[in-house]
């Protein structure tokens, strides 16, 4: 009786652990409130006007004072 015990229990965890392999956490099942919200960002990315980057400043001279005769 025992070896039949054992047979069962090790076909039972055969069983149990095959099907836990199969469950996918919450974050890879779709969520449709998620999916709305990523393709409103992709729409309001995708019709947003391109703003062209500011000219760089331009390069201000520096005026040196004059040179004083060291005595």
């Amino acid at each position: 009786m025992s070896g039949l015990c054992r047979a069962f229990a090790v076909l039972f965890a055969i069983v149990v652990a095959a099907s836990a392999a199969c469950a996918a956490p919450p974050t890879v099942t779709p969520s449709p409130g998620y999916d709305a919200r990523l393709q409103e960002q992709r729409n309001a990315t995708s019709t947003s006007t391109v703003v062209e980057p500011a000219a760089p400043p331009q390069a201000v001279r520096k005026h040196h004072g004059k040179r004083t005769k060291s005595h």
